[in-house]
């Protein structure tokens, strides 16, 4: 029969849509009310992360059907299907969180697992939480078909009802989840009543959408944009908004152009995209999980871009998005601001975005940014020549404590705040030092040192929001500091250094410091030391007693134990792109 302008003959569906061979596998289309035209058309996969465990998930299966228009409408035929999430808000501060890193790599591997089995020609996959935009993007870069990411929105911000009995600070402003976080530190340190906690509770996430404030899930789809995965604008509008749909529809009948003109994943996914894409976690001072994820998605790819690369960018992009946690607004104020091209438009001001980096519409970065109007509004989007700060909102580290580098979010902390020197407080897990914080057995200025909670010792290198957000809710979040082989959520504020490596669990400095040994962090020159020479760590690293066992001796998380690597390559799981001996397409 006739297949139009595309040539099945060349895509991987003709595996089982072509031939007498496979009228078995028609017979099963023909079983779902396919048609014989339906049939041979290209087959697109439609991927969702949608599930009720989150707010962040639960407009995915609504904007899902608008992709399916728009592949239909082009001359395609979309297949859903759905993959897991994560969701780290309800993950956070017990033993689920080591299930969320995890499940990136598992997102990954079942989306690439479902475009192979059924040989479906290309993909256009929505996200809607931390860990599964970069999952679902990492899939795309792997499978290297025809893609088209989009986010499922953030939520709208919350308000407590008026003449409610809450701390005045809670009080007639914009909510977030990293507000209940920290409102559960302003309770354990009876600055708020319980019955003022539950009344924030109630009304602190109104919608549906991902955490409202430029946090990971929110730094990532600003990603996706800058890359060139997502069409323009796309993950600005918040999950209730209708235009979504619009969003959704239109992302549908871009990958079937993306077909028709053969570009594919890592046409676009490229070392200047992203260099692009670091750019705009700097200015925007995004998730500091934006240094784990794009090393790993470049991985994907094949290109050496390690977390030195992103902090060497991040040290020379001015921070001009005052978004919280460490500004003032959240990602509805950004949309309404012009949201991700006018940023870029900004960057591009200053000479920093590489223009020729194709993208999905099937046209450069540049050709896009020139269709650009709006300006700055010198209130979210602050003007590149008049940035917050000249350097970017995330800064990277290394020293003795780190060789191979670490972390640390400097957004809206004053430079005088930005060199920290203590002594050491050492907790073999994340739940010690929640405890002390509770129980406030710690004193100011010092630096607590949690470690055993990389991507292997954890396992699964969890965030440390319940303890940084319960700091702040103590009024203390700018008088102690804070070093981890694990992460922090993008809703950390305060003093808090993540990504220490090589982790405790493969015996990295980290794993040798005493409590009382002298830590000093200076983000302003990019370093992290203790007080101790080579030979002292040199003695300690020899009567070091070696990794500590884990409760984990089965199970996806031992799994993930023994296959995963070094955070500062994005605690990647397999070899990559450079070790590859085919192309999905190709077969």
């Amino acid at each position: 029969m006739s297949q139009g302008k595309f040539d099945k003959s060349k895509l991987p569906s003709r595996h089982v849509t072509e031939g007498p061979a496979r009228a078995p596998h028609r017979s099963y289309y023909y079983a779902m009310n396919m048609t014989e035209e339906q049939i041979h058309q290209p087959l697109v996969g439609v991927a969702t992360c949608w599930n009720e465990a989150a707010p962040c998930n639960i407009a995915l299966n609504r904007q899902a059907q608008s992709v399916k228009v728009g592949v239909a409408g082009a001359q395609g035929t979309p297949r859903e299907f759905t993959t897991i999430t994560v969701t780290d808000g309800i993950a956070m501060g017990h033993e689920g969180m080591r299930s969320s890193l995890a499940s990136r790599e598992a997102i990954a591997d079942t989306v690439e697992l479902t475009m192979r089995g059924h040989c479906y020609d290309a993909l256009v996959g929505l996200a809607g939480c931390d860990k599964s935009l970069p999952g679902m993007m990492m899939a795309m870069i792997r499978l290297n078909v025809p893609s088209v990411f989009l986010y499922g929105g953030s939520i709208l911000p919350g308000r407590a009802p008026k003449g409610a009995d809450v701390p005045a600070d809670f009080a007639d402003r914009d909510l977030t989840v990293q507000d209940m976080f920290e409102a559960v530190g302003n309770y354990q340190n009876g600055t708020m009543s319980e019955a003022a906690l539950e009344v924030l509770e109630r009304v602190a996430c109104p919608t549906a959408g991902a955490c409202g404030g430029q946090f990971t899930a929110n730094t990532m789809a600003c990603v996706s944009e800058a890359i060139g995965l997502a069409l323009p604008n796309s993950s600005g509008a918040p999950a209730p908004y209708e235009s979504r749909d619009e969003y959704a529809q239109a992302s549908g009948a871009a990958v079937m152009n993306l077909i028709e003109k053969n570009i594919r994943a890592r046409d676009i996914v490229t070392r200047q995209s992203l260099e692009n894409a670091a750019r705009i976690v700097a200015c925007t001072g995004g998730s500091t999980n934006g240094g784990l994820h794009l090393p790993a998605m470049a991985h994907e790819a094949g290109i050496d871009f390690f977390l030195d690369d992103v902090c060497e960018i991040f040290r020379d992009t001015p921070y001009f998005v005052d978004m919280k946690p460490g500004g003032q607004y959240v990602a509805k104020d950004l949309y309404e601001a012009g949201g991700v091209p006018v940023v870029m438009n900004e960057l591009r001001k200053a000479g920093l975005i590489h223009e020729d980096c194709m993208t999905v519409t099937g046209y450069s970065m540049g050709e896009e940014l020139d269709k650009i109007t709006r300006q700055a509004d010198g209130k979210v989007i602050h003007s590149v020549a008049e940035p917050l700060t000249k350097t970017g909102g995330v800064v990277g580290l290394k020293g003795n404590v780190a060789p191979e580098g670490a972390i640390v979010k400097v957004a809206g902390i004053e430079p005088q705040h930005q060199i920290f020197t203590g002594p050491a407080r050492v907790f073999e897990c994340e739940q010690d030092a929640f405890q002390a914080v509770q129980d406030r057995t710690y004193e100011e200025g010092d630096v607590f040192v949690i470690r055993n909670e990389g991507p292997a010792g954890g396992p699964g290198m969890r965030e440390m929001l319940a303890t940084t957000a319960a700091l702040s809710g103590q009024g203390m979040g700018k008088k102690v500091a804070l070093i981890t082989d694990g992460r922090f959520s993008g809703a950390t504020r305060g003093f808090c250094v993540g990504h220490v490596g090589p982790e405790a669990a493969h015996g990295g400095p980290i794993a040798l410091l005493n409590t009382g040994d002298v830590i000093t962090i200076n983000a302003i020159e990019g370093t992290i030391n203790v007080a101790l020479t080579d030979d002292e760590l040199a003695e300690r690293k020899a009567a070091w007693p070696g990794m500590r066992e884990t409760i984990y001796g089965a199970g996806a998380l031992w799994k993930y134990a023994q296959l995963v690597g070094g955070a500062y390559k994005g605690a990647v799981t397999h070899p990559g792109a450079r070790d590859e001996r085919h192309e999905y397409w190709d077969l």
